[in-house]
């Protein structure tokens, strides 16, 4: 290759990378770099499924070392069973997190803010299908413990509860981190971990999930929100609006009093 051709192809690689090319080359490029990062977000969550179905010796003495431990504990304190029960299907249970996304999606609604809803509603109903569909697949048992505190119908890998905190309190952070004011938004992301490690906690604890169980459900649940947002932002660029980071949420214009006129717009 000459030195004026390898000019050449650096240039339109530049191009076509800033988004200088025409429509349908940068259509291309954002496919192919939303396709790139989906299956990025999504190694780590199929690096964890390949241990579990391989029953690989370290996961799974992990795995049975913690369940018995907190196993032990859960048997020994009535009271702290009662506590795990209540946070396990109420104050952060999946019904819970779903009426929360619902509320989001119909004060967007409200608000006009349509794709926004619409992403929201599908990232919440995806994770939850996605779910479903890899627990069918793997039918890894649950634990089967002495004496056990709790029971859970169906298979164990991933936790969807595990999986439901995460897309849920990752669809209200994008969302409503916009309307919080900036000293303050560490705090949504405290609240937003809490409850994350938190049911998963409790799933171990009362021994119907595995530690790889709640892990994978939070792979799978950040891969899910990743690919939902690339395809959100693939919207903001196609009608000419800056890209966001997740310190801003995934709609900033959602703070100001009418979002939609501005997408309108926008997509002039």
């Amino acid at each position: 290759m000459t030195e004026r051709s390898t000019r050449t192809w650096r240039h339109r690689l530049g191009r076509l990378v800033t988004g200088h090319g025409g429509p349908d080359t940068r259509f291309g490029a954002r496919l192919l770099v939303g396709a790139a990062l989906t299956a990025l977000a999504a190694v780590p969550f199929s690096l964890a499924l390949v241990l579990v179905e391989s029953r690989w010796a370290p996961l799974y003495r992990l795995d049975q070392d913690v369940a018995d431990r907190l196993h032990r504990s859960a048997l020994g304190s009535p009271a702290l069973v009662r506590v795990l029960d209540f946070f396990t299907h109420v104050a952060w249970g999946p019904v819970t997190m779903r009426l929360l996304v619902a509320g989001v999606v119909v004060w967007l609604l409200r608000r006009r803010a349509f794709r926004l809803a619409a992403w929201a509603a599908v990232t919440a109903t995806a994770g939850g299908l996605m779910g479903l569909l890899v627990k069918n697949v793997v039918e890894r048992a649950r634990p089967h413990l002495p004496d056990p505190v709790a029971h859970a119908p169906g298979f164990s890998f991933p936790s969807g509860h595990a999986m439901t905190a995460t897309t849920s309190c990752a669809v209200l952070l994008l969302v409503l981190l916009p309307l919080v004011p900036r000293p303050w938004r560490p705090l949504p992301w405290l609240l937003a971990t809490v409850a994350v490690l938190g049911v998963s906690y409790t799933r171990v604890a009362l021994g119907v999930h595995w530690v790889s169980d709640v892990v994978g459900g939070w792979l799978l649940g950040l891969a899910v929100v990743t690919a939902t947002t690339l395809a959100f932002e693939g919207w903001r660029v196609d009608i000419g609006r800056s890209r966001t980071t997740p310190a801003e949420g995934l709609e900033p214009e959602i703070a100001t009093d009418s979002p939609e006129p501005a997408s309108r717009t926008g997509s002039r």
